[in-house]
C-alpha cells in the first residue's frame, strides 16, 4: 500500500520528505539573515549608537524609511565584479576555473583608455597621451571593440590550452594571470592612462554599471537556460567524456566558454575604467577571486554541471551586503580582508558539503 506522504505509479513512490529547496531559495535567505545580523550589530554594539545600516527613519530626506545612499553603494560595488561574476559563472558550470580575469580587468583598462582619449583637456593637448593626434576623439565603438577583441584573444588561448594541451584550467589560466598583469604594467610602464571621451565616460557614469550588470545577467541567464550553448555547457560539466559521446564538440564548445567569460571581464574593464575616468596597472586586484566566491556563494558547484545566473545575482548581493556591514561596523580594513578570506574558503567548504549530501541523497 502507498504511504499517504507519497504517490507511486509502477511501484514507484516519491517521499515528499526529500523534495529540497532550490539552491537560490537558500541564498536569498542567507540575504536576509545577514542584513538582520548587521541590523543587530548596530543595535548592540555600543560605539554603533543604534544605527540601522538599511534604514533611515529620516523620511524627509528621500520619503522613505529605506538608505538609498547605502542600497546604491552596496549595488554599485557588486555591479562591475559581477559582470566578471557572470562569466566566470558559465566556466565553471562547464567543468572549468578562470582565474586570469582580475589582471586582464587591468590590461585590458589600460589598452580600452588608450583608444578613448579625448585630445584637449581644460584647452591644452592631453598630457596622459598614450599615441599620436590619430587616436584622439575615436567613435566609442572604437575603444569597446578593442576591449572587447582583447579579451575574446585571451579567452581564445585559455580555451585552446585547456581543451587541445589538456593542461588543467587552473594552471592555464593562471600563467595568463600573470601575463595579463605584465601586460597592464608594459602597456604605459605603469603609468595611469586619463581623460577619456564624454561618450565613453558615460559607459560607467552614475548607475549605469548595474543596468549593465542586470542586462547581461538576464541574457546570459536565457541564453543558458534555453540554448543549445547552455545545454551543452551544463552536459561538459556534468560528464565530459558524455557529453563527447553524444555528439557535442567539446574542445570547441570550452574555447567558446572562455572566449565568452573573458569577453564578460573586458567589459567590466571598460566599464571599470569609464566609471573612474582613469585607468591603471593596479587595476582588477582580486577580483577573479571575488567573482569566484560570488558564484560560489550563489551556489555553482565547483565540480561542474549546476549552477544559475540568477544564484550568481544574489552571491553577488550577500557578498556586497557583507563588504558594506564590515565598513558600517567600522571594522579595520586589514580585519576585512582576513574575512572576505574566510567567507571565501567557507563557500568552498558549503559547496563541497552540498556536493556530499547531493551524493548521499
Amino acid at each position: 500500500m502507498v504511504d499517504k506522504l507519497s504517490h507511486g505509479i509502477g511501484g514507484l513512490t516519491y517521499d515528499k520528505t526529500k523534495r529540497a529547496w532550490p539552491n537560490e531559495a537558500n541564498v536569498f535567505i542567507a540575504l536576509i539573515l545577514i542584513i538582520l545580523a548587521f541590523e543587530a550589530l548596530g543595535q548592540i554594539l555600543p560605539y554603533m549608537n543604534g544605527q540601522s545600516m538599511l534604514f533611515d527613519f529620516n523620511t524627509s530626506r528621500d520619503g522613505t524609511i529605506m538608505n538609498i545612499a547605502r542600497i546604491k553603494i552596496i549595488i554599485l560595488q557588486v555591479a562591475i565584479i559581477g559582470i566578471i561574476a557572470l562569466g566566470v559563472t558559465q566556466v565553471i558550470i562547464s567543468g572549468g576555473i578562470d582565474l586570469s580575469s582580475g589582471p586582464l580587468v587591468g590590461a585590458t583598462a589600460m589598452i580600452v583608455m588608450s583608444f578613448a582619449q579625448t585630445e584637449l583637456v581644460n584647452g591644452q593637448l592631453n598630457p596622459k597621451a598614450v599615441f599620436g593626434a590619430w587616436s584622439f576623439d575615436l567613435p566609442v565603438i572604437v575603444p569597446i571593440m578593442v576591449g572587447l577583441v582583447f579579451g575574446a584573444f585571451i579567452g581564445g588561448i585559455n580555451g585552446f590550452l585547456i581543451a587541445f594541451t589538456r593542461i588543467p584550467p587552473f594552471i592555464a589560466t593562471l600563467g595568463m594571470f600573470l601575463i595579463c598583469r605584465g601586460i597592464s604594467q608594459w602597456w604605459t610602464k605603469g603609468q595611469p592612462v586619463s581623460f577619456p571621451t564624454d561618450a565613453f565616460a558615460a559607459i560607467g557614469s552614475g548607475m549605469m554599471p548595474v543596468v549593465w550588470f542586470a542586462m547581461l545577467a538576464i541574457l546570459l541567464g536565457l541564453i543558458m537556460k534555453f540554448t543549445v550553448y547552455g545545454k551543452h555547457t551544463y552536459a561538459i560539466g556534468s560528464n565530459e567524456d558524455a557529453a563527447r559521446m553524444s555528439g557535442i564538440n567539446v574542445r570547441r564548445h570550452k574555447i567558446l566558454v572562455y572566449m565568452i567569460a573573458s569577453m564578460f571581464a573586458a567589459f567590466a574593464a571598460i566599464v571599470l575604467s569609464s566609471k573612474n575616468l582613469t585607468a591603471q596597472a593596479g587595476m582588477g586586484q582580486f577580483y577573479e577571486l571575488y567573482a569566484i566566491a560570488m558564484a560560489v556563494i550563489g551556489g555553482v558547484s565547483l565540480k561542474g554541471g549546476r549552477g544559475s545566473m540568477i544564484g550568481t545575482v544574489l552571491g553577488a548581493m550577500v557578498f556586497g551586503v557583507i563588504q558594506s556591514g564590515f565598513t558600517f561596523i567600522k571594522l579595520d580594513a586589514f580585519y576585512q580582508l582576513m574575512a572576505m578570506g574566510a567567507i571565501i574558503i567557507g563557500a568552498v567548504v558549503l559547496d563541497q558539503y552540498r556536493q556530499q549530501r547531493a551524493t548521499a541523497g
